[in-house]
């Protein structure tokens, strides 16, 4: 009888300890980014919120995607920008991108419009010009910061607040990334961000890798300029971009080795990529009808991204005539005013589920932007790409994919409506695309974690340890000529010099000293001969 009793009982218990009441629950501060970067954080806090953590999400009242009711605490705070001024200065930027593809670091932080940066940036000293928030933060002993670094608001409020951070990115602008961690990033062979470099440089890109990060160093911190004036002003001291990335303990990256080149990581960075892909879930009605009178042809997803809903009416026009000479039916998410030239195979709609159509088995190719969400929804799904990348690491995301065999990649500016039309049959009638993406799909669904699970698992370590201090390298305690052993070097280099010098004169004196003796000697003997 016992026996029985303890055999129900057991499997009982284990279910009662892996319910989110039984989790040792904590309180997370969040402080997120807007746009695209939210919609793959917010899951994470979900999931956060679920397992019965107290979970308080702080930001500002003017913001595109943050506005609805959640399962958690939110604390807004007012800034000094309106939705409009947020509107009108991001569309001034994204016509900037239709109108010129940045071609240095210079050009694309510098160069082109960047006031939506510093709306923000000016976001932190909103958020602590907030005394009543401020206060609340100081009052509740919150056990990490759950950040994106973006607008690096979230890593002044850890160094002002002392808490141990965890940083949710899909990477960081310049050399702040490599540098916060001490992580190596050997420029011969690890392509500096945002130029579409591959693994495999010749000679003359690894020149140009060279200078990219001469440009960084030299670009990078007048574009930080507005944000630092901002963190130094809040923690009362000159603060640097190294003091703000130095301080994580966990950098959550949203890319895997499936997608990225192999590299040197150091071990508290966590990589996350593709914790945005989910089953598909079954399509509404509209979307089903769409698939199924597309007939043995299928369909083709066309989507720029939740950024971008609106291109010139010229580049508009050259994409639906490519469109309208490939027997697939196109599903275009788009809101601008529809082409003149629109195909009856191109159906346009201000939003579609994107996953959702990528996982159907009639979807044949799927225009994107290349940004990291939709890049990684196509791996997940194994769609064949063909990638029209505007700016920020939609160039790289999309010459991995493209060197894997996985996509085409095409200068949206450039391109012809002819260039797009071989470029979708070429990805959809040659096979090996397809084989390409389904074996990159295989190669990153084989894992023994899910991302999510991981991301939730590091942020609850984080929470519980105060911190990961045992992941923090000793490199942090170094100063420049340490780190690279200059002291090491010098001191070795004297020693050597030292010892060279010490033979050199034992030998020139031992050579006078029977040499020149001998010499002495010889014409001597010579004088008294005469």
């Amino acid at each position: 009888m016992a026996p029985a009793i303890l055999t129900g009982f057991l499997p009982l218990c284990v279910c009662l300890l892996l319910t989110p009441a039984f989790a040792q629950a904590g309180k997370l501060l969040v402080v997120p980014m807007d746009g695209s970067h939210w919609f793959t954080m917010l899951s994470v806090v979900e999931k956060l919120t679920h397992r019965g953590h107290e979970v308080v999400v702080v930001m500002p009242e003017v913001s595109w995607h943050m506005g609805k009711s959640f399962n958690f605490t939110v604390k807004t705070y007012s800034t000094s920008y309106t939705a409009e001024d947020v509107a009108r200065e991001f569309r001034i930027f994204s016509d900037y991108q239709w109108k010129t593809r940045a071609k240095s670091l210079f050009s694309m932080l510098i160069g082109s419009p960047n006031k939506i940066f510093e709306y923000f940036f000016s976001r932190c000293k909103s958020l602590f010009n907030d005394t009543k928030l401020v206060k609340y933060i100081e009052e509740n002993s919150f056990d990490a910061v759950f950040l994106d670094p973006f607008d690096m608001c979230g890593l002044i409020v850890a160094k002002y607040f002392s808490l141990p951070s965890v940083v949710f990115t899909r990477g960081v602008f310049c050399h702040y990334l490599e540098e916060g961690a001490q992580c190596p990033s050997p420029l011969s062979y690890v392509p500096r961000e945002l130029f579409g470099l591959s693994d495999a440089m010749t000679f003359r890109e690894k020149v140009w890798n060279h200078l990219f990060y001469l440009e960084e160093r030299l670009v990078c911190g007048h574009f930080l300029k507005n944000a630092l004036e901002i963190a130094s002003e809040i923690l009362q001291t000159t603060v640097t971009p190294y003091d703000l990335f130095s301080q994580a303990s966990i950098w959550l990256l949203r890319t895997d080795f499936v997608l990225d080149y192999p590299k040197p990581v150091m071990p508290n960075m966590i990589f996350i990529g593709g914790i945005n892909c989910h089953p598909g879930k079954p399509l509404s009605k509209e979307f089903e009808g769409y698939i199924n009178a597309s007939g043995k042809h299928g369909i083709v997803v066309f989507s720029l991204g939740s950024m971008v809903s609106e291109i010139p009416e010229k580049r508009a026009m050259e994409i639906a005539d490519a469109l309208g000479k490939i027997p697939q039916t196109v599903l275009w998410r788009y809101t601008g005013a529809p082409p003149s030239n629109l195909a009856k195979n191109t159906i346009l709609v201000k939003w579609l589920p994107q996953n959702d159509l990528l996982g159907h088995p009639k979807t044949r190719a799927f225009i994107t932007h290349s940004g990291s969400h939709g890049i990684y929804e196509g791996i997940c799904n194994g769609v064949p790409m063909v990638m029209l990348p505007l700016f920020g690491d939609q160039m790289d995301n999309a010459k991995r994919i493209e060197t894997r065999g996985a996509g085409v990649t095409l200068n949206v500016l450039e391109m012809t409506s002819e260039d797009l039309e071989n470029a979708l049959k070429t990805v959809i009638n040659n096979k090996s695309y397809k084989e390409n993406i389904m074996r990159l799909s295989s190669l990153h669904k084989d894992r023994p974690i899910e991302p999510l699970d991981l991301a939730v698992f590091w942020v609850e370590f984080v929470m519980r340890h105060k911190g990961a201090p045992h992941l923090r390298p000793a490199a942090h305690d170094l100063t420049w000529y340490q780190y690279h052993s200059l002291d090491v070097v010098g001191f070795l280099l004297a020693i050597v010099l030292g010892v060279a010098f010490i033979v050199y004169k034992c030998c020139a004196f031992g050579y006078r000293k029977c040499c020149g003796k001998k010499g002495r000697v010889k014409k001597s003997h010579k004088s008294k001969a005469h």
